[in-house]
């Protein structure tokens, strides 16, 4: 096993773990590899019965390794687009998988991290973290995530946070629709562990039922959102090889306002 990833399955729970404190769990290719092949094997499991996602130490999940998607500035659009494609293809895997999804959100949030949150069905996040949709003061954006957040905070919610990248409480993203609950930092095992209990009592073949028919039903086009991921990722690698990017990143890195900042 992966050690950027760690799963334990105890009382048909399989607690999945991003395991890179050191990077406040960013999602390099090797992570984002390791968890969709944890979440495959979660999904043909039988002793699983609930799939539970969080990360070691403070942050949830810092999003995308800005390292690495600096290095992929230099890359070909191509290559850029199967990176892309990766991220899109695990959010396609916790999205439609079969059993209970709960996010377990121990901390802030950022880009990526935000689609791994909405392809879940369920997520309790501390009242302390803070999240935003960064991706615009980069020179990017959020595009491989947005079919699946904009399924949740609906399109005049993007229309702000997806070009403004404002930090936003829990407390926003539940009244947005992202977070079902927000609980206090000691409180945060015993929320998930009573919405864990609830799901165990449902019978695993409806539950598996009832989350098709809510594909299917809520929206006409919410069984295409893996495919819409796909498309987007073809979107976002063609910015990623573009000035705005590569400006961006520099400027990150660098520790300066990009070009475009006036003040």
């Amino acid at each position: 096993m992966n050690s950027a990833v760690l799963t334990r399955v105890d009382a048909g729970v399989a607690h999945v773990t991003l395991n890179r404190p050191d990077k406040r769990n960013a999602l390099d290719r090797a992570t984002v590899a390791a968890l969709t092949t944890e979440l495959r094997r979660c999904a043909a499991d039988a002793a699983v019965r609930v799939v539970q996602i969080t990360g070691t130490g403070k942050v949830f999940c810092a999003g995308a390794d800005l390292g690495e998607m600096q290095a992929q500035a230099a890359a070909s659009e191509a290559a850029n687009l199967a990176d892309a494609e990766q991220l899109a293809m695990l959010l396609g895997v916790l999205d439609s998988m079969p059993k209970p999804t709960l996010a377990r959100v121990n901390g802030d949030g950022y880009g990526g991290a935000l689609g791994l949150m909405a392809a879940c069905d369920i997520v309790v996040a501390v009242d302390s973290a803070r999240f935003a949709f960064t991706e615009v003061r980069l020179g990017i954006i959020p595009a491989v995530i947005s079919p699946f957040v904009l399924g949740k905070i609906g399109a005049q919610a993007a229309r702000r946070y997806f070009l403004t990248a404002e930090a936003l409480s829990a407390a926003a993203l539940k009244e947005l629709g992202l977070v079902h609950e927000v609980v206090a930092d000691g409180l945060l095992d015993t929320g998930c562990a009573r919405i864990t209990e609830a799901l165990l009592q449902g019978a695993p073949g409806a539950q598996a039922q009832a989350k098709v028919l809510i594909r299917d039903m809520a929206h006409p086009a919410a069984g295409d959102r893996a495919a819409a991921s796909m498309e987007a990722a073809g979107r976002l690698a063609r910015l990623r090889v573009q000035e705005e990017a590569r400006e961006g990143f520099s400027a990150f890195f660098n520790k300066r306002k990009p070009g475009w900042r006036q003040n």
